[in-house]
């Protein structure tokens, strides 16, 4: 037993956190494997509150290092970064404040729904985050990237998994970014709604601390990893891991739902 867990359960939450952290830094979306996989590992009678301030502490990790790969590499539109961090925040605020109140059976369903919306779109537009053509100007980009961040940050809050994912599609379908430059935003806003929750659900009591500190290690270090590769090798090589990624928690998260109905 590791901090209360058997050890196959706790190498398999390591693992989880590791490929989290690198799909996380590459597309988003990490928390659409390593919230499962904590639903899985951790006892059926934790509370949803806990899982999800357990898998904040160890996103918070890799998200963090992620972002400080980015912005040493790319450079960032902070009038637009600033306002959507903070419309995050506020957003994330707001959903931790209501995920003690969220049943854990609509979790999986729900990702699952957005996961499939998000893929189809996304295939169906094969240019789409190739390269940079920025839609709005000016205030009218500002209010819709405060829109982006209130939405999506409520979603991270609340619920969790995707969040990254979102807040790149957002940004490239809404306003016109590619998928690196979207990325960079997103990695600054969703370390913003990390934070935000973390710490409404860890003042609460509502954080594993020892199992979130090993898989927050494990995850940062997929993170590292994951930003250097998509710097590396731009918007083609994004787009495309964010549709396998896409592709497999779909099919994933379809079974879950399955086994649940039966």
């Amino acid at each position: 037993m590791i901090l209360g867990l058997p050890l196959a359960t706790m190498v398999l939450l390591v693992v989880a956190a590791f490929a989290a952290g690198w799909v996380d830094s590459v597309v988003g979306g990490g928390g659409l494997i390593q919230l499962p996989s904590l639903l899985i590992g951790l006892p059926t009678d934790t509370a949803v509150a806990t899982v999800s301030g357990t898998n904040k502490l160890s996103s918070a990790a890799g998200t963090a290092v992620a972002t400080g790969t980015y912005l040493s590499k790319v450079r960032v539109e902070w009038k637009v970064a600033l306002p959507l961090m903070a419309a995050a925040y506020a957003g994330s605020t707001a959903g931790a404040q209501l995920v003690r109140f969220f049943p854990r059976a609509l979790f999986t369903p729900l990702v699952l729904l957005t996961v499939i919306v998000v893929g189809v779109y996304t295939l169906r537009r094969p240019a789409m985050g190739m390269e940079t053509h920025l839609k709005h100007e000016g205030r009218a980009r500002i209010l819709r990237v405060v829109a982006i961040g209130l939405g999506v940050g409520l979603w991270d809050g609340l619920v969790g998994p995707g969040t990254g994912t979102f807040f790149v599609i957002l940004l490239v379908a809404v306003i016109g970014y590619g998928f690196l430059a979207a990325t960079v935003l997103t990695k600054l806003a969703n370390l913003t709604t990390n934070v935000a929750a973390l710490v409404v659900l860890g003042v609460s009591g509502h954080v594993l601390w020892g199992i979130g500190a090993v898989m927050a290690v494990a995850n940062l270090s997929g993170g590292a990893i994951g930003a250097r590769m998509a710097i590396r090798h731009g918007n083609g090589f994004v787009r495309k891991v964010f549709l396998v990624a896409i592709s497999v928690l779909a099919l994933k998260l379809g079974w879950d739902t399955i086994q649940l109905l039966l």
